[in-house]
């Protein structure tokens, strides 16, 4: 295959699993927030894209479902910097996981946690500097404390994050699928 062929096959496989992505951020949801945030799994699709192509093209899918996602999927901003910081910056850093890319299984681990991780860190402390005067109590807690607020509060993508990263590797364990994850069938 030639680098143009790769470079539309990189772009049909982001597209179809971008629009994966925002689907499965509708359902199943395994958890809801009031104000936002759930366990759904939505990171698995990007994270296993970015396993594949990389870093670049991962970023690339991640800031196209930040985009989407606030768009069509009700995001709650009170600003400019919450669609940043919620939405754009947290998951295009989904695409943190292409540091895995072609790295066997520790890469798979290790990509999709920084992935998930980046994503969690970026909502964690948007939540603490915009969202933190906006406090109420969290799972029946009192909240004095921004970051531990924020904290709890994404607590649900934290628990999206493990289980994205343990669906990964699950997915490794199966041949054909840990063949396309790890880019073994691009030339």
């Amino acid at each position: 295959m030639n680098k143009t062929h790769n470079a539309v096959r990189a772009m049909v496989e982001g597209a179809i699993l971008v629009a994966i992505a925002e689907g499965l951020g509708y359902f199943p949801k395994l958890w809801q927030m009031p104000y936002g945030g759930s366990v759904t799994l939505m990171m698995l699709p990007i994270v296993i894209y970015a396993l594949r192509w990389g870093l670049g093209d991962g970023l690339l899918a991640g800031l196209a479902l930040g985009i989407l996602d606030f768009m069509l999927g009700g995001g709650v901003s009170i600003g400019w910097q919450s669609i940043l910081g919620d939405y754009v910056v947290a998951i295009t850093a989904l695409g943190l996981a292409g540091l895995g890319r072609r790295r066997g299984l520790p890469g798979v681990v290790l990509g999709a946690a920084l992935g998930c991780l980046g994503r969690f860190v970026s909502i964690w402390i948007t939540g603490a500097t915009l969202w933190g005067e906006y406090m109420f109590d969290v799972y029946g807690l009192p909240m004095d404390n921004e970051f531990i607020y924020s904290f709890l509060y994404n607590l649900p993508v934290l628990i999206s994050g493990v289980i994205t990263v343990a669906l990964c590797v699950a997915l490794c364990s199966v041949k054909p699928t840990r063949k396309y994850m790890l880019g073994e069938d691009i030339a």
